[in-house]
């Protein structure tokens, strides 16, 4: 009798959902260069400590203690299980000194407690999953009282018509499509259900692989929840569009004024 064939596993089944997330969401060098560089036009001088929260797979942190031998990082997350995955593919991959410069967090962002740090980021608009009022003023008045005396909060943030809707973003990259799936968004609430998926050269998919329930800060209610966390200064980093074409350009203006795109992105530079 003839052996049977294994069925051949398709690239969704093969692929792993924190590869795929940190290729086509996350560019921790570009957005380490705007920290460092930002840092240092406001305070004169490069900041050395950081602690990402919400930190995830943890990549930035452990970029950031690759970029100097007197850089230190903390990386906080509540889920244990993605600490995991990023202790064992980000982390071990270090060299040992720098290993010794990143700790890892399993706990709340609004209740950890870690060393003073210079500077502290919750990106890729991690923080909008504290929808009610009190528990994001509880998160920046703890990052607040963490940050040292010339600490810096970063931030960012989105908006636009298109953020107000349900739609479906496609980005096709090397060897993947990646969607973002604005699903449900209810208007008077400003709560959005967002979902990450993933399709395949061969028609597979990786549906869901990311899920969020998010409420849509508006940029005024985030500066007036830091200042009453007792942050001095509030800036606004703006993303440039090129005149001609209207595309998205890799550089951000200071600005206190937003015109009226379809779709903005902001970083959110907060001054203890």
């Amino acid at each position: 009798m003839a052996k049977k064939s294994k069925k051949k596993r398709t690239m969704a089944e093969r692929a792993d959902r924190h590869v795929l997330y940190q290729d086509s969401v996350q560019d921790s060098e570009f957005e380490l260069d705007f920290v460092e560089n930002t840092y240092k036009d406001i305070r004169d001088k490069k900041p050395l400590t950081l602690r990402e929260d919400f930190c995830g797979t943890a990549r930035t942190a452990c970029v950031w203690t690759k970029r100097s031998k007197d850089n230190q990082s903390w990386g906080v997350d509540f889920d244990g299980e993605v600490l995991e995955w990023g202790t064992k593919n980000n982390l071990k991959k270090l060299k040992p000194k720098q290993q010794a410069r990143v700790t890892l967090i399993e706990a709340d962002v609004r209740t950890v407690e870690t060393p003073s740090v210079d500077v502290v980021l919750a990106f890729n608009f991690s923080y909008w999953i504290l929808k009610q009022r009190s528990d994001l003023l509880a998160y920046f008045q703890g990052v607040q009282r963490t940050l040292n005396p010339d600490g810096i909060m970063f931030l960012d943030a989105f908006g636009g018509s298109q953020a107000h809707t349900t739609q479906v973003e496609k980005h096709k990259l090397e060897g993947f499509t990646y969607l973002w799936d604005q699903n449900k968004y209810n208007a008077l609430t400003q709560e959005m259900s967002c979902y990450i998926h993933f399709r395949f050269p061969d028609k597979s998919r990786m549906n869901k692989a990311f899920s969020y329930t998010w409420r849509l800060w508006g940029g005024q209610e985030i500066e007036d929840l830091l200042v009453e966390a007792g942050f001095s200064k509030v800036r606004f980093f703006v993303q440039k569009f090129d005149d001609e074409t209207e595309e998205a350009l890799d550089e951000f203006e200071e600005t206190r004024e937003i015109i009226d795109h379809d779709c903005w992105v902001a970083y959110i530079v907060a001054e203890k």
